[in-house]
């Protein structure tokens, strides 16, 4: 028990250390706590976009089901995601569901736009991971992982591909185990008839859930697992997730202790022990499905609910602000009709229609209209609280990663507060980690990978070449990592890019958004090289000189530096 109290107070002095620390400068904060931000993250064709088309569909925002080989998704709406059938930009959806507001990001699983990724991060309270339940935990899995722990982000996993002859629950649960070393807790358990129909057992309410495919999906039954050998193996997982879960979570491990049984433990006790140990990051909670036959979606839906944080439990932070505006800026995108239009995280306060609004750089900028994101469509709203997402228009100077404000004092007095705030930190750790925290708060550069591929890039004439450094320069706007440089040697506009798929899909934008057909040059890979191991050799040269021997010893060292450079 000693264990048991030290884990969940650990936890607590990690959630509230901010509030401790700030509550003697800022007023109250006010939020929804029925909205849910995430992200969705996954390796490219693990069914992230089908995944969000079906969330879209249950929860009555849109009345067709959209499918990505029919290039019709809501959340891939340029052409090139359109014809190649994934996702190149992440998109901001916001739908209700079961009285709350969920702003969804769907993110790319190309490697080549990582930086899309990196940047929805910034925006989101939680992610759900979706797998490909065929292929378990895949090379671009392992990095939007990474960086959902860099930025400290509780978790859902979706196994989707459930109804396939290949699939294999068992190894995906291994593989999160294995090679993304967390603790997965399985709610699901997959059921196939034999004519290869999936339904779902689950472990919380001991219920066999099997979907209506005649309304595609929409309803769902529940039927309680009579005594069996079935209802033994599932009474018995149960037990295993509530000793899991009691390791971790006080209230729970209180309860199993002072009825010594797990049969006494009801649903709505496990569920808060799952979102507290969830919110903290110690345990995954891991759902399946199958987003293409439609069975397993509302149940995520629910999860994202239940086990995912509000934005009041994460971001203490941005507490320095007190009540005024502050925001982040997570991406830019250009409509043809409405201008540069720039989405972004309201993290405390609330912007309105003609506010004006004041970047950490100085630069200060009119809100002229706010929009719900649903993709490419918008609709107008007059204001939105602290929490939400929101695109705005008329903001022609912000870029990625921007923190905005109401005023620059108010930017200033949070930075006096969050001084203050650090300065009572408990421990040198804490101290460290905060620093850091408040350091890319106030940061005006987000940090952009380096260019891996480069190229030339061509007007198809002299007189294109200002519309083509135009489309550049908002192309880069949208993408920070897009290089564009000048070659002053060879007089050439050189393009620097995460891949040959990103120079393609930049070609491909230039053509079809701003009608010039740009040429490429020849690609060229920016690589290091590096030594295999280290070496060591000495060289002895004797000479006699005027009638006397001279001597010379010369020991020359190869070794490796921290960043794999010659040195």
């Amino acid at each position: 028990m000693k264990m048991l109290k030290y884990a969940w107070q650990n936890g607590l002095q990690q959630r509230n250390r901010w509030l401790r620390q700030l509550s003697a400068y800022i007023p109250q904060r006010s939020y929804n706590s029925k909205i849910r931000n995430i992200g969705i993250l996954a390796h490219i064709d693990a069914g992230k976009t089908t995944t969000t088309e079906r969330m879209l569909f249950y929860a009555g925002k849109t009345r067709a089901l959209g499918e990505v080989h029919r290039g019709n998704t809501v959340t891939d709406y340029l052409t090139q995601e359109r014809e190649r059938g994934i996702t190149i930009c992440s998109s901001a959806v916001t739908f209700p569901w079961n009285g709350h507001r969920i702003n969804l990001l769907d993110t790319p699983g190309h490697i080549d736009f990582t930086m899309e990724v990196e940047q929805s991060l910034y925006a989101v309270d939680g992610v759900v991971v979706v797998l490909d339940g065929t292929a378990g935990v895949e090379a671009q899995t392992v990095t939007v992982w990474t960086q959902a722990d860099k930025h400290k982000l509780p978790r859902l996993v979706f196994v989707n591909k459930m109804d396939r002859p290949d699939a294999d629950f068992d190894k995906c649960v291994h593989d999160l185990k294995a090679k993304l070393e967390t603790q997965p807790v399985c709610l699901q358990y997959p059921v196939k008839s034999e004519d290869g129909v999936l339904a779902i057992n689950d472990v919380i309410t001991l219920e066999q859930l099997s979907w209506q495919q005649k309304d595609l999906g929409r309803s769902y039954n529940r039927i309680k697992l009579e005594p069996s050998d079935e209802l033994r193996e599932l009474q018995d997982r149960r037990n295993e997730l509530i000793d899991t879960l009691s390791g971790l979570d006080d209230e729970l491990a209180d309860v199993v202790i002072s009825t010594e049984s797990f049969a006494s433990v009801d649903g709505a006790l496990i569920d808060r022990a799952l979102r507290r140990a969830t919110c903290q990051q110690k345990v995954v909670p891991v759902l399946l499905g199958s987003a293409y036959k439609n069975v397993g979606i509302q149940r995520l839906m629910d999860a994202v609910n239940d086990y995912l944080p509000a934005p009041e439990e994460r971001n203490q932070i941005y507490d320095c602000f007190g009540s005024e505006v502050a925001a982040k800026v997570f991406k830019i995108v250009h409509d043809k009709q409405r201008g540069p239009l720039t989405l972004v995280r309201i993290l405390r306060g609330e912007i309105k229609r003609g506010m004006r609004l004041v970047s950490a750089r100085g630069q200060a900028e009119v809100v002229s209209k706010l929009y719900e994101p649903l993709a490419d469509e918008y609709r107008e709203v007059s204001s939105l609280q602290a929490g939400d997402v929101v695109i705005c228009a008329g903001l022609k100077s912000t870029v990625t990663g921007d923190l905005l404000t109401s005023s620059q004092s108010s930017l200033k007095n949070a930075q006096k507060r969050l001084k203050q705030s650090l300065g009572t930190s408990s421990s040198k750790n804490e101290e460290d980690e905060d620093s850091d925290e408040s350091d890319e708060l106030f940061s005006l550069d987000p940090p952009i990978p380096d260019a891996v591929y480069f190229c030339s890039i061509e007007p198809p004439s002299i007189s294109s070449q200002t519309a083509m450094e135009q489309a550049l320069r908002q192309l880069q706007r949208e993408d920070p990592s897009l290089r564009v440089s000048y070659d002053t040697v060879t007089g050439q506009t050189v393009l620097g890019g995460m891949g040959e798929l990103h120079m393609d899909i930049i070609k491909s934008r230039i053509l079809s958004e701003y009608k010039i057909d740009v040429e490429l040059g020849p690609l060229q890979i920016a690589y290091k090289e590096t030594i295999e191991s280290p070496a060591i050799t000495t060289l002895s040269v004797e000479k006699e000189i005027a009638g006397s021997k001279q001597n010379v010893s010369i020991t020359m060292e190869l070794v490796r530096d921290q960043s794999d450079l010659f040195r």
